[in-house]
C-alpha cells in the first residue's frame, strides 16, 4: 500500500526475510502429493505453481491445459530434492507415487516401460523454481537397453535411428549418474567419424552406429568396473538422483550466487515421454525465442537442426540452420510453431524461449520460459510490450532488472573479437576502455594531455592519484575492493575500472606489471572490461552506448529508439516511487551529467575531491604544514576563490535541486606526498628543507587514519578550515541567486560520534551563515546536518537530531566501523567468507541489513522521534545496489544518492520497491509516513 500518515512513531520493525528466502519456504511446505502428471489435455498443475513444481513442469502443464502439442510425463516435486540432500534417500512414499504415474503414463502414450515390443523411453531433466538454464542435468532416451532398441527399431522402421538413441543415451548416462567423462566418449565418436570417413555424426551408418554402442559399453565397464545398468527402474532412479544432486554442482552453486538465488528451493524433476528428432529427414530440433533475445526487436529468432535431438544445438556439433529455413525443410511444422509461439507470448505475456521437437513431421514443445535476454532487449520487449497492451506499465517496470540498466550506459567491447585474457580482478565499475599502461598519476596526466588514451595501473590508489584517475580512461589496482577509492571515484566518473585484481603483480619502480608469463611494460596497450573484471592484452575496439550519446547531446533523441525506450521507462519509474533519487558529484560536470540522468539534487558533494587539481593541492599542503593559525589561514584564502567557483557551477547545474555539501573530510596526511622527486618541489616551493617537510609528514602519520584525525575532528581542531568552506559555500549561494538560479545548499557535518561535535560545526557555519548573507544583502534557506557513518551516531540519533535537520547515511564508513572490516583491505579474505557461507554478500555491496540495517532503522526512528520532519538520506555506494534501494525504502529514507551512472539503477529499483510494497501489503517504511511539503522531510 501507499505511504500513509500517522500520529506517533511506531517501533522499528524487524528486517523481513527476502523475496528469494519467502519462496523458500513455499516450495518447502509440504503439498499433498510428491508428483505432477500432464498429458492428454489435461494437467495436474499450472504456471502459477513454481514454487512446488519448478519452472519447467509448471509451465509443460500449463502448456498442457492450453492445448500446446506437450509430449505427456510427470513432475516430481522440487522439496523432494531438498529432502534427498538432507537425508540421503527418496522421501517416503515418492517410490510408489513414481510407479502410478508411470503406469499412467503408459496408457496415455499407449508404450510400455521396458517392453521390448513397444518400448516407452523418457527424458529426465531437472526444473528449479527459478530458470538456471543449462546448470543442471538432463537425460533423454532412458529406457534403452540391448532389447528395447531392437523394438524401437522395428517400432519406428528405422534402426539406424534406435542406436543413434542407444549410443547417445549411454553416453549422457554415464557421463551424469556414472561419472564416466563425456569426452571419453567423444574420443570414440571422433574415431568412428573418421574410420568411417564421414565429417557429421548424422552421417554414421547403422552398422558403425551398433558397433560404437558396444564400444561405449565396453568403455563404460572398464571404467566403473561394472556393466551399463539395462534395467529401465534402475536407470529411471538413477536419472532421478542425478537430477538432485546436480543441484550441488558448482557451476549450479555459482549461478545461484550471482544471481541471488535462494539455496533451499531445489530442483524439480521432469519425467516426459521422449519424442524423436533424430528419425530421419522429416524430423528435426531447435531452440526460439519469440523476439531477439539481443535488440529485443519483435521478430522470431532461432536455430533448428534436421534429424537430430536437443543436445546438437546447444552442444554446437553440427552448424544449425536459421529459424526461418525451417519453413523450406519442415513447412507444415514450421507454420504450426508460428502459431504456438504466438500463442504462448500472448498468454504469458512475456518473451519465451521455447524447446521444440518435430517428429515425422509432428510438432512437440519441450518447453518454454521466459527468455534471457541483453539489457537493451529487456528494456526494448518491456517497453513494446505496453505500446502492444500485452502489459501494464507497472508490469514493464517490474520486468527491468535494474542493475541491467548498467550494460546501457557504459561502452561494452565489441562481441566480434577475439582477444586474448591475462587477469581477471573485482568488476568494480562497468563499460570498456583501452590504453596504454602507466603506473604513475603525474606521467598519465601528462600523457593524456597530449592526446594519448592511458589506463592508469596502481597497487592501490589514494586521493592523491586522484588527477590520474581524472586523466586516465580506466584504472586497475592490485589491491582495494568494490569500494576502495579506486572504485567508488571511477564508478562516479563512469569510468571504467578492475580492482583488487590479485593475478598481477604491480612492479612501479620498473613500471611493469606481471600476470602469470605475461609482462606489461608501461607504454603498452591493454584493455579493461569493467563488467566482468577481465584484462586484456592489446587494445581492443568498444561500442560506444546510444544513451549516454544522447544525455551528452551528442546524439538526437528522436534518432535513438534504445533511448526512448529508456526514458519512457524511467519515467513510468519515476510515477511509481516515494525515494527521491540524488547523485554524488563533486564538479559541475558530474553534477550536469547526474541531472541528465535524471538525479534530483546532489547528495553527496565531497569538497576534498576539488583540491587534487592544479595549484589547489599545493594551496592546501600550504595549508597542512602551516605552524599556526596564521599560516593556514592565509593559504585558505587562496583556496576560497576555487571553492566558491566550483560550488557555483554545481549550484548552477542543479538549479532548483538540492545540494548536500560534505566538509572536509579525510585525514590531512593524504594530501602530502611520500618522498621522491615531488616531496624535493614540495619543500622548495613552501620554503621548507626536506627534514623539516619529512618530520610534519610523520607527525601526520596515524596507525589507523580512519580512524583518526579527520572529519569534524579537524573542524573541531583547525574551525578556520570549517569557516573558509562554510564562508565558499555561501558566497557562491549568493552569487547563483543573484545570477537567477534556485539554491538549495545542505551543509553535512562528517564523522559526527557525538551531539557536541556536531554543535560546534553547526556554530561556526551557522555564524558564517549570518554574516555572508547580511552581508550581501540577501536571504537564502539552508539546512545544516550530518553524516551518520559511526554506530555510536546511529545510537544517539535522537539527541543528535535535536539540531540536526537532516541525516545522511554514509553507508561505506558505517558498514567498516560496525563490522570492523577495512573496505580497502577486506578484499583478500571476504570472498571466502562469502563462499563458505558466513557472509551471504559483500557487505560493502549489498547492505548488510541484519547488522548496519538495524543501526540505521534505529537511527530514523530515534531521530524522527526528536525531529519529526528530518530529512533522511543514503549517500553510501548502497544507494545505487537494487536490494539495498528495496531496504530504504521499506525503512522510510527520503532518498538515496549514488554515482550519476547508477541513477537510472536507483530509479527504477526505487519504483520496484514501491511496487514489491504494495504487493506485501507493507507499510512504505519504518514509520507511517507521508511525505512533507516541497520535499522537506517525511512527517511521522
Amino acid at each position: 500500500m501507499r505511504a500513509s500518515p500517522g500520529t506517533t512513531p511506531p517501533r522499528p520493525p524487524q528486517t523481513p526475510t527476502s523475496s528469494a528466502s519467502a519462496a523458500a519456504a513455499e516450495s518447502t511446505d509440504a503439498p499433498e502429493r510428491l508428483v505432477y502428471f500432464f498429458g492428454a489435455g489435461e494437467a495436474e498443475g499450472t504456471k502459477d505453481m513454481k514454487a512446488v513444481l519448478g519452472g519447467k513442469g509448471a509451465n509443460l502443464a500449463e502448456m498442457t491445459n492450453l492445448g500446446v502439442p506437450v509430449p505427456p510425463g510427470f513432475t516430481i516435486a522440487c522439496q523432494t530434492c531438498i529432502a534427498f540432500l538432507r537425508d540421503g534417500h527418496a522421501p517416503d512414499g515418492l517410490r510408489e507415487e513414481v510407479t502410478r504415474n508411470l503406469r499412467r503414463l503408459e496408457e496415455t502414450a499407449g508404450k510400455r516401460f521396458g517392453d521390448a515390443e513397444r518400448p516407452l523411453l523418457v527424458s529426465v531433466r531437472s526444473g528449479a523454481p527459478v530458470s538456471m538454464p543449462g546448470m543442471m542435468e538432463t537425460i533423454l532416451n532412458l529406457g534403452l537397453n540391448d532389447e528395447t532398441v531392437v523394438g524401437l527399431a522395428r517400432a519406428s522402421d528405422n534402426a539406424r535411428f534406435a542406436f543413434d538413441s542407444y549410443r547417445r543415451f549411454i553416453q549422457m548416462y554415464a557421463d551424469v549418474v556414472l561419472g564416466v567423462p563425456a569426452s571419453r566418449f567423444e574420443q570414440l565418436l571422433a574415431a568412428k567419424r573418421l574410420t568411417n570417413d564421414v565429417e557429421t555424426d548424422a552421417e554414421l551408418s547403422e552398422d558403425a552406429l551398433r558397433e560404437l554402442v558396444a564400444e561405449y559399453k565396453r568403455l563404460v565397464r572398464n571404467a566403473t568396473g561394472a556393466d551399463f545398468p539395462s534395467d529401465p527402474e534402475t536407470q529411471l532412479w538413477g536419472a532421478v538422483e542425478a537430477v538432485w544432486r546436480s543441484w550441488t554442482l558448482k557451476k549450479a552453486v555459482d549461478y545461484r550466487k550471482v544471481n541471488g538465488i535462494a539455496e533451499d528451493l531445489g530442483t524439480a524433476v521432469n519425467v516426459v515421454a521422449m519424442v524423436f528428432g533424430n528419425m530421419g529427414d522429416d524430423s528435426g530440433t531447435g531452440v526460439a525465442f519469440t523476439r531477439d533475445p539481443s535488440t529485443g526487436a519483435r521478430t522470431f529468432y532461432g536455430e533448428f537442426l534436421v534429424n537430430a535431438q536437443g543436445e546438437d544445438v546447444v552442444a554446437g556439433i553440427r552448424t544449425p540452420l536459421r529459424i526461418e529455413e525451417m519453413a523450406e525443410r519442415l513447412p507444415g511444422a514450421y507454420e504450426e510453431l508460428l502459431e504456438t509461439q504466438r500463442r504462448l507470448e500472448a498468454h504469458f505475456r512475456e518473451m519465451q524461449d521455447i524447446e521444440f521437437t518435430v517428429e515425422r513431421g509432428k510438432l512437440f514443445l519441450l518447453q518454454t520460459r521466459t527468455g534471457k535476454r541483453a539489457a537493451a532487449a529487456a528494456v526494448r520487449i518491456a517497453h513494446d510490450m505496453v505500446s502492444e497492451g500485452l502489459i501494464t506499465r507497472d508490469e514493464a517496470v517490474r520486468r527491468v532488472v535494474p542493475s541491467q540498466l548498467d550494460q546501457l550506459l557504459h561502452p561494452v567491447i565489441d562481441a566480434g573479437v577475439r582477444a586474448r585474457e591475462v587477469a581477471t580482478g573485482l568488476p568494480a565499475s562497468p563499460g570498456a576502455a583501452s590504453g596504454v599502461a602507466v603506473f604513475d598519476p603525474d606521467i598519465a596526466e601528462q600523457r593524456a594531455a597530449r592526446g594519448e588514451a592511458v589506463v592508469l595501473v596502481r597497487e592501490e590508489t589514494t586521493p592523491e592519484d586522484f588527477h590520474g584517475i581524472v586523466a586516465a580512461r580506466a584504472v586497475l589496482t592490485a589491491r582495494g575492493g568494490m569500494t576502495s577509492h579506486a572504485a567508488v571515484v571511477a564508478r562516479g566518473m563512469g569510468k571504467c575500472a578492475v580492482v583488487g585484481c590479485k593475478d598481477i603483480h604491480v612492479d612501479a619502480n620498473h613500471r611493469r606489471f606481471t600476470a602469470a608469463d605475461t609482462v606489461v611494460h608501461e607504454g603498452e596497450w591493454i584493455t579493461l572490461d569493467g563488467a566482468s573484471g577481465k584484462v586484456y592484452a592489446g587494445q581492443l575496439p568498444t561500442v560506444p552506448s546510444e544513451i549516454v550519446r544522447v544525455v551528452g547531446g551528442q546524439l538526437d533523441a528522436s534518432r535513438a529508439p534504445a533511448y526512448r525506450a529508456f526514458a519512457d521507462l524511467l519515467g513510468w519509474a519515476d510515477e511509481l516511487r516515494r525515494l527521491r533519487v540524488r547523485a554524488n558529484a563533486d564538479t559541475p560536470k558530474d553534477a550536469r551529467i547526474a541531472r541528465a540522468f535524471g538525479a534530483e539534487g546532489i547528495g553527496l558533494c565531497r569538497t576534498e575531491h576539488m583540491f587534487f587539481e592544479g595549484d589547489r593541492i599545493t594551496a592546501m599542503r600550504e595549508m597542512i604544514v602551516a605552524r599556526d593559525e596564521g599560516g593556514r589561514r592565509r593559504a585558505l584564502t587562496k583556496l576560497l576563490p576555487m571553492q566558491r567557483a566550483d560550488f557555483e557551477g554545481i549550484f548552477e547545474a542543479m538549479d532548483g535541486c538540492p545540494v548536500t555539501i560534505r566538509l572536509l573530510d579525510p585525514p590531512l596526511h593524504e594530501f602530502l606526498p611520500h618522498g621522491g622527486e615531488e616531496s624535493k618541489l614540495l619543500a622548495r616551493t613552501l620554503n621548507l628543507s626536506r627534514d623539516q617537510l619529512n618530520r610534519i609528514v610523520d607527525e601526520l602519520r596515524e596507525s589507523n587514519p580512519m580512524l583518526g584525525h579527520r572529519g569534524c575532528r579537524l573542524g573541531i581542531t583547525y574551525p578556520e578550515i570549517t569557516e573558509m568552506q562554510a564562508r565558499a559555500i555561501f558566497e557562491a549561494a549568493v552569487r547563483a541567486t543573484r545570477r537567477g538560479f534556485e539554491v538549495k545548499p545542505e551543509i553535512m557535518i562528517p564523522l559526527v560520534a557525538t551531539v557536541r561535535e556536531f554543535d560546534n560545526q553547526a556554530a561556526i557555519i551557522r555564524r558564517v551563515a549570518h554574516e555572508t548573507l547580511d552581508a550581501m544583502g540577501i536571504d537564502i534557506e539552508y539546512l545544516v546536518g550530518t553524516m551518520i557513518e559511526l554506530p555510536r551516531a546511529a545510537l544517539t540519533a535522537d539527541e543528535i537530531a535535536r539540531t540536526a535537520e537532516f541525516f545522511s547515511f554514509g553507508t561505506n564508513d558505517l558498514t567498516q566501523t560496525t563490522l570492523g572490516l577495512s573496505r580497502d583491505d577486506a578484499g583478500r579474505f571476504l570472498p571466502v567468507y562469502i563462499e563458505r557461507g558466513i557472509l551471504a554478500d559483500d557487505p560493502f555491496q549489498v547492505l548488510d541489513q541484519e547488522g548496519v540495517g538495524k543501526l540505521i532503522r534505529r537511527a530514523v526512528y530515534d531521530g524522527r522521534t526528536s525531529r519529526p520532519k528530518l530529512k533522511v538520506g543514503v549517500c553510501g555506494e548502497h544507494g545505487g545496489e537494487p536490494r539495498s534501494v528495496r531496504f530504504f525504502h521499506r525503512s522510510g529514507l527520503d532518498y538515496v544518492s549514488c554515482s550519476p551512472f547508477r541513477v537510472p539503477v536507483a530509479r527504477l529499483a526505487a519504483a520496484q520497491a514501491a511496487l514489491q510494497g504494495e504487493d506485501d501489503n507493507e507499510e512504505a517504511g519504518a514509520l507511517s509516513i507521508r511525505r512533507g511539503p516541497d520535499d522537506e522531510g517525511l512527517v511521522a
